[in-house]
Order: structure tokens, then C-alpha cells, then sequence
């Protein structure tokens, strides 16, 4: 299978990141699977349903305007001061050399938004993980 980038997008109260503890966010725990919050480590995205996946990209500046596009389109809900991880040349430039790009952001409510591109087919540093869109 070609190298690309699966995008992965999670909206949500930021109590679930914690509820009590993190352990539902690790693989092996019995709600890992089915939970919907983030994985505690980025490449274990890959190893949720491939439901999860909100876009797939070969292309590499594809992949980054789409990930600096999310940041817009969430930009006024953010609370504090905000700064795009690096332009959209830089996270292209690191797709190409199959890095992930991965950032998260406190929302307004208490929310948390988490804007993720997982280099897949393989993954740089868990090639043991199978592409969950096969």
C-alpha cells in the first residue's frame, strides 16, 4: 500500500480526556476501542476502527492544508492565544519525511480539539501496526 497520512479530528469536553484517569485512552484497556476521545499516544489512532478516519492523503501539502484549514475553521473558539503549529510549507515538508503531525487546543466550554495527520503504510515508528483502511 502507498505511504499517506490518515487526518483524525476529536472535538470533546475536556473531562473526558480524564475520566477518572487515562487508562481508556491506552490500548489494551477493555473501552480503548469503542471510546471516543483520543489515544494517549498518536500513532495508536491507527489502531481505532477505521470509522475514525476523517480523510486519507498521499499527497503531502494536501494533507497540511487540510490540517492548517481545520485550525481556521475551529480558530475563534480557542481560548488563550493561539499559533498554527508552523505554516502549511514546514508540516508538508515533515509529511513528506512520513512524521506525524499532531496538535491540541482548549476550546471554549472546556473543550479540547485535537487536529491529527498519522503517517500509515507503515508507520515511522510502529511498524508493527496494520493500516486500519486496508
Amino acid at each position: 500500500m502507498m505511504p499517506h497520512h490518515h487526518a483524525y479530528v476529536w472535538l470533546g469536553h475536556g473531562d473526558v480526556l480524564v475520566k477518572p484517569g487515562d487508562a481508556h485512552r491506552r490500548p489494551g484497556h477493555p473501552e480503548f476501542a469503542s471510546a471516543q476521545v483520543m489515544p494517549l499516544e498518536s500513532a495508536d489512532w491507527l489502531l481505532k476502527s477505521a470509522s475514525r478516519i476523517d480523510a486519507t492523503f498521499t499527497e503531502p501539502q494536501e494533507a497540511a492544508d487540510w490540517y492548517v484549514e481545520q485550525l481556521a475553521r475551529h480558530a475563534e473558539t480557542f481560548t488563550g492565544s493561539y499559533a498554527p503549529l508552523a505554516a502549511p510549507d514546514e508540516i508538508a515538508r515533515r509529511l513528506a519525511a512520513r512524521a506525524d503531525i499532531v496538535g491540541g487546543w482548549w476550546a471554549t466550554g472546556g473543550r479540547f480539539l485535537s487536529v491529527n495527520l498519522i503517517a500509515c503504510s507503515p508507520h515511522r515508528e510502529r511498524r508493527e501496526y496494520v493500516c486500519p483502511a486496508r
